[in-house]
């Protein structure tokens, strides 16, 4: 029961503006549960996230209220049950409704727990009786529906992809993540790691082209209470993520700028591939979230790493003697996260087209502002973690346009679900001629 209510505040906490992250963060602070039941609330309340409009159509379907005309409180453990029961099949359906209904009783939804019991029970009966629901008023309310993502994001995945493509990307989109690990060459050796991970039970593999990845294929628990966690072997970087750092091919001794670094991930990844031999400078509008990259700089035990909390649209006009200095930039940039929706179960109702189009304003003055700071013959390495070619390749193509004294060396897409694994992921390189 106790699982439930956890994730039942989670759904709550990201409804008031959370993130999902954080909010799970405090529900297991809040109540006293096993590895097990920790598990199972996050598979419910992220489920019930990623499957928001898929399950807001069923409640449509099923009660006599709409889904966005119900009491917020009763909404979400209608979410919370529908998961349980179009979802997860190992759960005895008897079991979700006898529990949603309790909750529903202790939670000051007494008077309603009948309607509880009514609705789910209804749902139980079409989803054995494999009956889809009617709540579309036309193809891409449907697609959109039946893939739990938002209108605007449905138009724009058929318009890059088409629709069968579309589609497999969206499935991709509802999927558990995947759990990679990046071995800290100066700190350990991969199959060291490996090895000592399995003694714990922690099964992993090696990754294609990711010469330090290790993808976990099954392990449970509080990461940062695994072998080599706490003495800096090893962090949590994504496959994709992964891939971005070696295209700077820096070197050791280099001047290095990471100008969005937060929360660290490539520039410690950096710092590893240049042996932590050279300078290299982390960048980020947040203090709070540097302050994230400093620690886990702290853990890895880099030293070459130095740490300014700036707005690199205008770097310039606070480290004046930085123009023309850096051997290489890494530009990281703020954008929509389309290619990591799987990996932030919430994102995808925070984001917007409006949002999108400020994104790409700010990815364009960034590319910008850093541009003053490259030594002539530098390299710039401009990446994101989505799938929206308007902040990819049309991005580029855009800033290219105006600076004939860059060439683009190579860019590539990376789709969630492609045959690489790993999250959605674009980057380009940027040579300087001059």
């Amino acid at each position: 029961m106790q699982s439930r209510f956890a994730a039942w505040e989670i759904l709550q906490e990201v409804a008031r503006g959370a993130y999902s992250e954080v909010a799970i963060d405090r529900a297991f602070r809040k109540y006293d549960l096993s590895e097990m039941d920790k598990a199972l609330a996050t598979e419910i309340a992220c489920g019930s996230i990623r499957q928001r409009k898929f399950l807001d159509c069923w409640i449509d379907s099923l009660a006599k209220t709409p889904a966005l005309k119900q009491p917020p409180l009763l909404r979400w453990l209608f979410h919370i049950g529908l998961y349980q029961i179009f979802f997860m099949d190992r759960i005895p359906v008897s079991a979700v409704v006898n529990t949603s209904v309790e909750l529903a009783k202790k939670k000051h939804l007494g008077r309603l727990a009948s309607v509880v019991n009514a609705v789910l029970r209804k749902a139980i009966g079409f989803h054995e009786a494999g009956e889809k629901f009617t709540c579309a008023k036309d193809e891409m309310e449907s697609f959109a529906c039946n893939y739990s993502i938002p209108n605007w994001l449905a138009r724009k995945l058929i318009a890059w992809k088409g629709e069968v493509t579309a589609g497999n990307l969206a499935k991709t989109f509802n999927c558990v993540p995947s759990i990679d690990l990046r071995v800290n060459r100066q700190r350990a050796d991969l199959e060291n790691v490996q090895k000592r991970l399995s003694n714990v039970g922690i099964k992993s593999t090696t990754i294609k082209n990711c010469p330090y990845g290790l993808h976990i294929v099954s392990g449970s628990g509080d990461l940062r209470k695994w072998p080599g966690y706490e003495q800096g072997e090893w962090s949590v970087q994504d496959r994709s993520a992964q891939w971005v750092a070696p295209l700077m091919k820096a070197c050791p001794g280099e001047l290095i700028l990471d100008a969005c670094a937060a929360p660290g991930g490539k520039a410690t990844h950096l710092a590893e591939l240049m042996t932590d031999i050279g300078e290299i400078w982390a960048v980020d509008y947040s203090s709070t979230r540097l302050q994230r990259t400093k620690s886990n700089s702290s853990r890895l035990g880099l030293k070459s790493l130095n740490f300014l909390q700036a707005d690199s649209t205008a770097l310039l006009e606070k480290m004046p003697h930085w123009k023309g200095c850096f051997d290489r930039i890494l530009l990281d940039a703020p954008c929509s996260g389309l290619g990591t929706l799987a990996r932030n179960p919430d994102l995808r109702w925070r984001m917007s087209l409006e949002k999108i189009s400020t994104l790409i304003t700010l990815q364009l003055n960034l590319l910008e502002g850093i541009l003053p700071l490259l030594k002539s013959g530098g390299r710039v390495v401009y990446s994101t973690c989505t799938i929206n070619p308007d902040e990819n390749d049309n991005q580029i193509s855009s800033f290219l346009s105006l600076h004939d004294e860059l060439k683009l060396r190579d860019q590539a897409q990376i789709w969630p679900g492609s045959k690489e694994g790993g999250d959605g992921f674009y980057a380009a390189i940027i040579d300087s001629l001059q």
